[in-house]
């Protein structure tokens, strides 16, 4: 406890590579929960010893098939009622897994554990640069409460530049 500041938690994890499951990293953390104002993100600082599996490839294959696409992307239910997801859904489901991050560490108090349910669904935004958009409605799990929350959230990516949510709003529980 640090007295009208907050709650400060000490972590020591393993990373698993998504993708590689043999591949792990040591990772320490320090998370700040501030009393009071719940609009305020939790600070998070991390140190991690070693190197996940480099995606570039991986990337690089997604970025040009999405691309070189006469029309824009759309998809609905990811993964299905049976929790499959299809080979070439599995890029957009996890692009949604990453900005889903953002989203609940950015949505986060020391009372709630978020984590992605499903891509209730995604539309590619046709843009004139480089970068590809998806605007997803994205069902999260809050897994105390047991509320399934509709999310609102518009994604940027490129394979050199990263993730990043540009927009993103909880929605009505009818959405």
């Amino acid at each position: 406890d640090i007295g009208d500041v907050g709650h400060k938690y000490h972590l020591e994890l393993v990373l698993e590579d998504v993708l590689d499951k043999d591949s792990t990293v040591n990772c320490t953390a320090e998370v700040l929960y501030h009393l009071g104002n719940k609009n305020i993100a939790p600070d998070v600082h991390f140190t991690i010893e070693g190197e996940l599996k480099n995606t570039d490839e991986a990337d690089n294959i997604f970025y040009n098939r999405i691309k070189s696409l006469e029309k824009e992307l759309v998809a609905e239910n990811i993964p299905d009622s049976h929790g499959n997801v299809s080979p070439e859904m599995e890029p957009i489901r996890l692009l949604a897994w990453v900005a889903s991050g953002y989203v609940i560490w950015q949505n986060s108090t020391e009372n709630t554990k978020f984590q992605l349910a499903q891509i209730k669904h995604v539309k590619q935004v046709k843009r004139s640069d480089e970068y590809l958009e998806f605007d997803y409605m994205i069902l999260l799990h809050e897994m105390v409460s047991q509320e399934i929350i509709p999310w609102q959230m518009t994604v940027l990516w490129h394979p050199q530049h990263g993730v990043q949510v540009t927009q993103d709003s909880r929605q009505p529980k009818h959405a």
